[in-house]
């Protein structure tokens, strides 16, 4: 497995963001798979913020990616920039790519000068976070569900 820009390899945009709305779309009602791609492909260049990573097989076909965004939800621009959109499909997990790709985009965030980088996730997942050295930051109400804001210090991590 490797993991390089996303804007490297578009060819992946479509299957990624398809991927994203059946994964996410419950957080943002009417989502489409049209608005997760046009926002994909605004991530056009690497090791900036928007941008996002792929994880490739050894064939280059995409296991998972995972995306730096400076705003994740409208309705909580007050924490940024954000690792968000962790998405390894089915097949490809249980065998380190998700943790490779937060690992990753961790050290790129530092790289990019980035102290606090924040996510949000549901309370199931977010005891895997913890256990990647991230910190409870806050709970809160978003739409219907009770979401965890998790945060982590870039420079500690990278």
């Amino acid at each position: 497995m490797r993991i390089d820009w996303l804007s490297a390899h578009p060819r992946h945009a479509a299957a990624l963001a398809e991927a994203h709305v059946q994964a996410f779309g419950a957080l943002l009602p009417g989502w489409t798979a049209e608005q997760a791609l046009a926002e994909l492909r605004a991530h056009d260049r690497p090791a900036t913020v928007p941008s996002t990573l792929v994880a490739l097989d050894g064939d280059g076909e995409w296991l998972g990616s995972v995306s730096l965004l400076a705003e994740d939800h409208p309705d909580i621009p007050q924490y940024s920039p954000w690792l968000a959109s962790l998405y390894v499909r089915p097949e490809a997990r249980g065998n380190g790519t998700g943790r490779a790709l937060v690992a990753r985009a961790v050290a790129e965030a530092a790289a990019l000068g980035i102290g606090t980088l924040y996510l949000y996730c549901t309370p199931a997942v977010a005891g895997w976070y913890l256990g990647l050295g991230w910190r409870q930051h806050e709970v809160l109400h978003l739409g219907p569900l009770v979401v965890h804001v998790l945060a982590i210090d870039c420079r500690e991590h990278a």
